[in-house]
């Protein structure tokens, strides 16, 4: 019984998106079909109305809509420029200096909006047309801002842990932040690498540093854009207030630093409030939706007969992530994160933790191997954007990418085999 509902439930889930459903309409009607396989019809519809209700019925998730709305209006006030100028400052007189300022404020940039797709518009506006004066081709540029863009999904504050949080049974929101530093540098540095040498080959120019009252002044004005991270994650780390009140915090910071930048207008609110409640509804539905997905695997017994069969093809450690690895790859390129956070969690931590990984380590594993779907087709969103901001064709940027996958996946494997990558702030700040 357990493996005929398994079966129906993938098989309709996967129907659905061979037609063109909507991934979340996808999750619940695929769910509610193997609910009616096993339950009566009122019993199933009442239980899945009820579990889409409580899924969502949780504190820490309000920690998202304010996220959302915090990087909007970050991205609305002036901070990208600010961040740029200062990224300048940070990567010297490195050979394709351009595209290495791209990647570092889409590490700056994307930590504080949260956002893969707003970091790749932002820094894609601003920096595409300084290249192209500069002579770099637009596939090369484009390729550095989407492989680059993914990072703020893993350098905190990000809703994908927050998500991974709640799903895992409560693991330490303070301590996935700390934990995904580490990790989410390293990519970024991994893309400046692959930029590095790509620019020495085509002898791309170096850009010229700017005088020292005016590196004195671009990292002043840098400063306030970069004390929102320090606030927000230092004050929950220190325990001042949790995620959702350092969401508000964030919040209450990025309009007054608006304000101070003269780039917030009260005429801004609505379009700003509009585009906040359109991101947040769809990050909510997929959520609600997931949750009744994880629900109808965990009464169907799903997760443990997965983990059982993972276990019957091998028992080897290193064997099994490189499995739960390939299928995190495979998935992210069709799925977006957040459904597909709360899908698998709940059936590879289990197999994660029968050999004594930390649910922090694993937690890094799963967000990094899902965020690099964000860069590949057919579904990537960083991919999509920076194609589009770039003005160049998708089929064009992707063999410039192969490099960068294969350098991110690298990284990917590192984090995996290397725990101490993952746990070495949270042990230091005793989380």
């Amino acid at each position: 019984m357990e493996a005929i509902a398994g079966l129906i439930l993938f098989a309709t889930f996967f129907f659905l998106l061979l037609f063109g459903a909507p991934i979340a309409i996808a999750i619940i009607l695929s769910s509610v079909v193997t609910f009616l396989f096993v339950l009566p019809f009122d019993v199933a519809i009442l239980t899945s109305a009820q579990r889409m209700v409580t899924g969502i019925d949780n504190f820490t998730m309000l920690a998202i809509p304010l996220f959302v709305l915090s990087g909007i209006i970050m991205n609305n006030g002036g901070i990208a420029f600010r961040l740029v100028n200062f990224a300048k400052v940070l990567v010297g007189k490195l050979p394709g200096s351009l595209a290495h300022t791209n990647a570092v404020g889409n590490m700056l940039f994307g930590s504080i909006s949260g956002s893969s797709v707003a970091s790749a518009a932002a820094m894609g506006r601003i920096m595409t047309p300084m290249q192209t004066n500069q002579g770099y081709k637009l596939t090369y540029s484009a390729a550095v801002n989407i492989a680059s863009a993914p990072t703020g999904l893993i350098i905190p504050p990000s809703s994908v842990l927050i998500v991974y949080s709640l799903v895992s049974g409560g693991t330490s929101v303070a301590a996935l932040f700390m934990a995904g530093y580490i990790p989410g540098i390293l990519w970024g540095l991994a893309v400046m690498v692959v930029a590095y040498f790509m620019a020495k080959k085509e002898n791309y120019p170096v850009s010229q540093l700017p005088s020292a009252r005016d590196v004195f002044y671009i990292i002043l004005s840098a400063i306030p854009s970069l004390l929102l991270i320090v606030i927000v994650i230092g004050g929950i780390v220190a325990g001042v207030f949790t995620a959702t009140e350092g969401a508000a915090v964030a919040v209450i910071y990025s309009v007054i630093l608006s304000i101070i930048y003269k780039n917030f207008k009260l005429k801004d609110l609505p379009a700003i409030f509009i585009e906040t409640i359109e991101i947040t509804g769809m990050i909510l539905f997929l959520i609600t939706a997931s949750a009744l997905f994880s629900l109808v695997m965990s009464y169907m017994r799903l997760p443990e007969a997965i983990s059982s069969s993972l276990l019957s093809i091998t028992d080897n450690q290193v064997g099994i992530i490189l499995i739960i690895i390939f299928i995190l790859l495979l998935v992210g390129t069709f799925m977006d994160i957040t459904p597909a956070v709360l899908i698998f969690t709940p059936i590879f931590l289990p197999v994660a933790q029968s050999f004594g990984m930390d649910p922090i380590h694993f937690g890094m594993i799963i967000c990094f191997g899902l965020c690099i779907g964000n860069m590949t087709p057919p579904v990537g969103s960083a991919l999509f954007v920076g194609c589009s901001v770039a003005k160049v064709k998708i089929e064009e940027v992707v063999p410039t990418l192969l490099p960068y996958f294969g350098v991110v996946i690298l990284v990917l494997l590192l984090v995996a085999f290397v725990p101490q990558i993952s746990l070495f702030l949270p042990q230091l700040f005793g989380l």
